[in-house]
């Protein structure tokens, strides 16, 4: 039997990232991002619902992440869940459920950044690492990907 387990998710940064380093040297880099559903109700009035998502990204990704993404950045997560059980001071079981992504896309630009989300071009950091342009307004010669 097949089975899937796929996460796409387009949302805005709540923090820059939070980034560690595992004793073997691979990075690690944690960030949230909030997608927002509205919708109107039975009495035609606005309601609107923020969902808050916690994403890890490793390797080469993470530090991409690190060095170019910041709170309140739109981004584009492609990713898959990955549930850790725990046990937490009081002895009671808890479980988190992360997003392990496996690629992301920093939407906008770079003068976006600097003033507003406004316009969203899309410009892909795979974890592959490789070259998938996009970056045509960038002025660091040295981007990693």
């Amino acid at each position: 039997m097949a089975s899937l387990n796929r996460v796409t998710l387009i949302g805005n940064l709540g923090n820059d990232p939070d980034m560690r380093y595992l004793p073997d040297g691979t990075a690690v880099a944690k960030i949230s991002i909030a997608t927002t559903d509205t919708w109107k109700d039975k009495n035609g009035d606005k309601k609107e619902k923020t969902e808050w998502h916690h994403i890890v990204i490793y390797r080469k990704l993470a530090e991409i992440a690190g060095e170019y993404l910041k709170k309140g950045r739109s981004v584009y997560i492609e990713g898959r869940l990955k549930t850790d059980k725990w046990t937490d001071k009081q002895g009671v079981e808890r479980y988190t459920t992360n997003i392990i992504a496996t690629d992301l896309k920093m939407l906008g630009s770079k003068q976006n950044d600097q003033q507003s989300e406004s316009n969203s071009t899309p410009a892909k950091a795979g974890a592959s690492g490789g070259n998938d342009g996009g970056f045509d307004d960038m002025d660091d010669p040295d981007i990693p990907f």
